[in-house]
């Protein structure tokens, strides 16, 4: 299997690692948070993923080039990762997952908060607006 080439380190802006010990450790920390995060967002349908991804990789950017390499060489998600952040897009089977089951966790939640309808409203706004970022972006072919 052919691995797609990592991001490089100075495609991050400002991406040297810090000099600073503890600069690094609080970079490198709240990466690792945000990958947690990340990681939840995959199996949660209203918690975005791609946005901590991107953070995690701007955090281990400035703390851990090896960190860095691991999270967007992740055979699970870096592909993703690396497609989003070259502006390449996303695959049609990836636009319909993300939409279906956006939708289904906002139509969980809504029935859930059946009764308080600026829940609903906001939910709605949502959902309009991540379904129209992800129609937007651009389709790849495979």
């Amino acid at each position: 299997m052919q691995q797609a080439p990592a991001l490089e380190m100075a495609e991050l802006e400002g991406s040297h690692p810090d000099r600073h010990r503890l600069v690094r450790w609080a970079f490198f920390s709240l990466g690792a948070l945000l990958v947690g995060i990340g990681v939840a967002g995959i199996f949660l349908p209203l918690l975005p993923t791609t946005v901590f991804f991107l953070g995690a990789a701007a955090c281990f950017g400035k703390s851990s080039p090896g960190a860095y390499r691991w999270l967007t060489t992740n055979r699970v998600f870096g592909r993703y990762l690396r497609e989003y952040k070259e502006e390449r897009g996303a695959t049609v089977g990836t636009k319909m997952w993300s939409i279906g089951s956006l939708w289904l966790g906002l139509g969980v939640t809504g029935w859930v908060f059946q009764e308080t309808w600026w829940v609903e409203g906001i939910l709605a706004a949502v959902g309009i607006g991540v379904t129209w970022h992800l129609v937007a972006l651009r389709t790849i072919r495979r």
